[in-house]
């Protein structure tokens, strides 16, 4: 409990913060000198999935029955409609992916998985974690397969 009210305010404090980070694909989002994620595009995820590496999808479950999901995704809610945490966000994560494994996180349309991607890092000790940028939004625009609920 006392870890899932750090990782709250972190996350509220990261989130009410200044956090417009780099926007290009590939590029790395750093804090002071230590990198943190990688922003992708769709032509990168889709590389990243032919390579089976874990893809988590952080919306509510409201937003995947709106949109659909990228094939393959991982539907793991982070932030409920309220803003908070999704208490069991962790434990659903650490099913599916570990600290020492690549790691993508997808949201509508990037804005919350660059939250959820420094948190990975910084409160979890996710070692190699992949944001993508333009969010389900950008791969439905780009006319991509997505599997519907």
């Amino acid at each position: 409990m006392k870890k899932l009210i750090l990782l709250s305010l972190s996350l509220l404090l990261f989130m009410t913060s200044a956090c417009d980070s780099a926007t290009s694909s590939s590029s790395k989002t750093s804090a002071g000198a230590a990198s943190l994620y990688t922003n992708i595009n769709n032509t990168e995820l889709a590389k990243l999935l032919e390579d089976k590496v874990t893809l988590v999808d952080i919306r509510r479950p409201e937003e995947w029955q709106q949109t659909g999901v990228v094939p393959g995704s991982n539907m793991i809610t982070l932030f409920t409609s309220r803003g908070g945490v999704n208490p069991d966000f962790v434990s659903q994560l650490q099913k599916v992916s570990s600290p020492d494994k690549a790691v993508i996180l997808i949201c509508r349309t990037g804005n919350r998985t660059r939250a959820g991607s420094t948190m990975l890092v910084k409160q979890l000790g996710y070692k190699n974690v992949y944001n993508v940028t333009r969010g389900i939004t950008g791969w439905i625009g780009d006319k991509r397969e997505v599997s519907r609920l």
